[in-house]
C-alpha cells in the first residue's frame, strides 16, 4: 500500500515536496508584488533569499520558478555556483538559452549577432574572457546588453524573465562578485520606451526579476562589501523555522482526506494521517522543512496500513536519529567560536534568566555591550537566536539539541 512512488515527504535538498509547508510571505510576494509589478514596467527590486542548510531556500525559489513557468514566463534554471566556480560564465550560458527561447535569436540583426557572440565568448571563458584583445565591452557589459534584448522581448510578449542564481556564498572572487551583481542589477533598473494606446511614448522597466539564494554568509560578502548599491538593489530576506500553524496546515489535507494510491486490485485507496502522527510529526521536526519531510518519509515507510500512526512515526524517527543530528550539528559547525560560545552559554541558562547581560556573564565577558554585535548576527543573520526579555531560540531544533536529549525518542 504504502511504497516509495506515492511517498509524498520529499527530503533532500532542491526538491519542491509535494507536502508543502509555509513561506506564505515569500509566496505571495512574487505572487502579488514582485511579478505584477515587473509585468506592469514597475521597478522592483530583486530578492535575496539566506538561510542555513534545510531552510528551504532553493526549494521555496524553485516553487517560484515553476509557478512562474506555469504563468508562460521565460525562467532560468537553477543556477548552482560550485565553489570556486565563475558565475559569470554559469549565468551567461542560461542567458543566451533564455535568448533563444524569446526568438531574438532567430531574426537578429547585425548588431544582436554581434552581441550574442560576445556573450558566447563569456560563457566560453567567464569574466576574464578579453573581447578582441581589449577592445569591446567588459564581460558585465556584454552580459547586461543581452539581457536588455531579452527583456525587450518580454515586454511584447507580456511575460516576465526569471533568472535563479544558487549557492551564491560559493562566488568567492570579488571581482566576478563585483560582475555579476553589476549586470544582475543594472537589467533590474533599466528603463526602455514603450508606445501604449494612444501613440504616446512612455518609460519603462524590464520585466525582468532576479533571485538569489544561499547561506547567511553572503551577507556580509555583498552587503558589506558592496556597499549600499546592492543593498538598494536586492532585498534580502532570512529564513528561518517554520510556525506550528504552518506545518499542521501542510498535514491537515492528510489527516481529512488522506493521500491516494494505487492498491493491487487496480483501485485507489486512502492513505490517512492520524492526528495524534500529526503531532507527533510538527514536535519532532521542530519547525525545520528538511526534518519535517525526514519525519513524515520515515512514517509513510514505517508501515504498510492504511493510517500512518503516532507510534509509525515514532519508530520511523528512530531511524533518521542520526540524520537529524547531523542536520544540527552542520549549522552548529559554521558557527564562528563567539557565536557558538553565545549559543552554548544562553542554552545552558534557564528561559527566564536568557538576557544578555545574563549571557555574557556566563562567557566571562566584561559587558553586555561587547556582545550586541555577535547577538545580532545571530538573530538577523544565522536565525538561531531572538532577542528580547528574555532572549529565547529562533531554531528550534538548535535549542532542542543543546538542551535535551532530542533527537532521541523512547
Amino acid at each position: 500500500m504504502r511504497s516509495a512512488v506515492d511517498n509524498p515527504f520529499s527530503p533532500g535538498s532542491d526538491v519542491v515536496p509535494t507536502i508543502w509547508a509555509g513561506r506564505v510571505e515569500q509566496l505571495s510576494d512574487w505572487r502579488d508584488v514582485v511579478r505584477p509589478r515587473r509585468v506592469a514596467g514597475l521597478y522592483e527590486r530583486g530578492r535575496t533569499i539566506l538561510g542555513e542548510p534545510g531552510t528551504g531556500k532553493s526549494s521555496l525559489v524553485r516553487r517560484i520558478a515553476r509557478d512562474a513557468v506555469a504563468n508562460g514566463d521565460w525562467v532560468t534554471p537553477q543556477l548552482r555556483i560550485p565553489s570556486g566556480a565563475d558565475p559569470l560564465k554559469l549565468v551567461a550560458g542560461a542567458v543566451l538559452r533564455l535568448a533563444e527561447q524569446s526568438g531574438i535569436v532567430s531574426g537578429a540583426t547585425d548588431r544582436v549577432v554581434e552581441l550574442l557572440r560576445r556573450v558566447e565568448a563569456v560563457a566560453a571563458s567567464g569574466f576574464s574572457v578579453t573581447i578582441r584583445g581589449g577592445d569591446g565591452p567588459e564581460p558585465f557589459t556584454a552580459l547586461f546588453e543581452l539581457l536588455v534584448e531579452v527583456g525587450c522581448a518580454a515586454v511584447r510578449e507580456g511575460n516576465v524573465v526569471l533568472i535563479h542564481v544558487d549557492e551564491v556564498q560559493n562566488i568567492s572572487d570579488d571581482r566576478a562578485l563585483s560582475q555579476l551583481l553589476i549586470a544582475l542589477g543594472d537589467a533590474l533598473t533599466h528603463t526602455v520606451e514603450v508606445e501604449v494606446p494612444g501613440g504616446r511614448l512612455v518609460q519603462r522597466h524590464l520585466p525582468v526579476a532576479v533571485y538569489l539564494t544561499g547561506l547567511p554568509d553572503f551577507e556580509d560578502m555583498a552587503g558589506a562589501r558592496k556597499g549600499a548599491t546592492f543593498a538598494r538593489r536586492f532585498r534580502t530576506s532570512a529564513l528561518t523555522a517554520l510556525g506550528e500553524d504552518d506545518l499542521r496546515a501542510a498535514l491537515q489535507p492528510l489527516v481529512v482526506n488522506g493521500w491516494e494510491v494505487p492498491d493491487d486490485a487496480g483501485s485507489v485507496r486512502s492513505i490517512t494521517l492520524d492526528a495524534h502522527a500529526a503531532d507527533a510529526i510538527v514536535h519532532l521536526c521542530c519547525g525545520e522543512p528538511f526534518l519535517f519531510q525526514l519525519a513524515g518519509e520515515r512514517a509513510w515507510y514505517a508501515g504498510s496500513g492504511d493510517v500512518i500512526t503516532a507510534d509509525e512515526v515514532i519508530a520511523g524517527w528512530r531511524g533518521a536519529e542520526g540524520e537529524a543530528s547531523s542536520h544540527v550539528e552542520r549549522v552548529l559547525a559554521r558557527l564562528p567560536q563567539k557565536e557558538r560560545t553565545f549559543v552554548d552559554a544562553m542554552a545552558a541558562m534557564p528561559p527566564s534568566e536568557r538576557t544578555l547581560t545574563g549571557i555574557a556573564r556566563r562567557m566571562g565577558e566584561a559587558s553586555a555591550q561587547a556582545l550586541g554585535p555577535t547577538a545580532q548576527r545571530l538573530d538577523v543573520v544565522r536565525g538561531v537566536v531572538e532577542r528580547g526579555k528574555p532572549y529565547s531560540f529562533r531554531n528550534r531544533a538548535v535549542e532542542a539539541y543543546l538542551t535535551t536529549d532530542w533527537p532521541h525518542v523512547g
